[in-house]
């Protein structure tokens, strides 16, 4: 009898501890984590992926492998429509197009419809002219656009509403500039904008200062200005609008986010390997190499982020002439 008394208490215990060992293996992630670059390979968005790809695999603080998808289409919508129909083992890159989509009318997924993970990095946006151009700063541009709006054409891409066309909006606003009064001609990218500048055909260009830096460096361009708040430590010599008495900062930023109806747990997890994935050495190599700021919020800063974004969008948008 007391044997058998044993054997049971035996098996009660190791069927509590298969029950256990089945509950750890329920923790986050129980499958591999995929990361969505909403574009095509060697954009922005995709370099920004495969950066956090590599970074959480050198730190090892997931088990699970990490792989890169990529979905085009839509400005982003193609790759968070996908989003929407996953779990958290998935998430996607953002950036303002999410913010800009649908106050632009062009989508009607919101920022509100995902679950905010993290805000990643960062690139400052500039003002350049050619270097025989005449015009040795931001507030001398924007007195001659003042006197004359249609004496200079400013060349943007992708589009009317994207964040390069949307900073130079903010800026000549400060300024007292009717945005609608203005000239400006949309190139496809930051490549074919520096061909026209060069060429030109136009006069001005508001693009990402890593589409700038060659021809800066090279002595074809001036950057009048940045969107930073202080001067970048890579280009000292360049202003910020704020030094030239236009109070406005726009940050061109990456962020990262997944599917609705994320659980607490799933969400922690993912603070967990974000905020130890920006403090490798991969990471910090990455947002040098290709001209990027360290821009790390967590989860909740995110969130409130993303408000104040939209609320800033929005007025924008509307003194830009573009909404529906």
């Amino acid at each position: 009898m007391k044997r058998l008394c044993l054997l049971f208490i035996g098996c009660i215990l190791l069927a509590g501890c298969s029950e256990n060992t089945s509950e750890g293996k329920g923790t986050f992630p129980e499958k591999n984590i995929e990361i969505i670059a909403p574009a095509s390979p060697g954009g922005g968005w995709d370099r920004t992926a495969r950066s956090a790809q590599r970074a959480m695999n050198a730190d090892g603080t997931v088990e699970e492998d990490i792989t890169v998808v990529n979905k085009p289409g839509g400005g982003g919508e193609v790759g968070w429509q996908y989003l929407m129909q996953q779990d958290a083992h998935f998430a996607a890159l953002n950036s303002s197009l999410l913010i800009t989509g649908p106050l632009l009318g062009q989508t009607e997924l919101t920022h509100e419809e995902f679950t905010p993970l993290a805000m990643l990095s960062t690139e400052w946006l500039a003002v350049a002219v050619r270097e025989d151009a005449g015009i040795d700063s931001g507030t001398e541009l924007l007195e001659q656009l003042k006197e004359d709006p249609k004496s200079l054409v400013i060349g943007v891409s992708p589009s009317l509403g994207s964040g390069n066309h949307l900073a130079f909006v903010q800026a000549v606003i400060e300024y007292g500039i009717d945005p609608t009064e203005l000239q400006f001609l949309v190139y496809s990218s930051g490549g074919d904008i520096m061909n026209a500048l060069l060429g030109g055909h136009i006069d001005v260009t508001s693009n990402s200062l890593s589409d700038l830096s060659e021809q800066y460096l090279a002595g074809e361009v001036d950057i009048l200005a940045v969107t930073s708040p202080e001067r970048l430590d890579a280009f000292p010599d360049i202003p910020t609008w704020k030094e030239q008495s236009i109070d406005m900062e726009f940050p061109h930023w990456r962020g990262i986010m997944g599917p609705p109806g994320m659980s607490e747990e799933e969400i922690a997890s993912w603070d967990l390997y974000l905020s130890e994935m920006v403090e490798t050495e991969e990471w910090q190599t990455d947002l040098e190499n290709n001209n990027l700021e360290e821009f790390y919020m967590n989860s909740e800063e995110t969130k409130e982020f993303l408000q104040d974004q939209n609320e800033f969008f929005e007025g924008i948008v509307e003194d830009s002439g573009l909404t529906p």
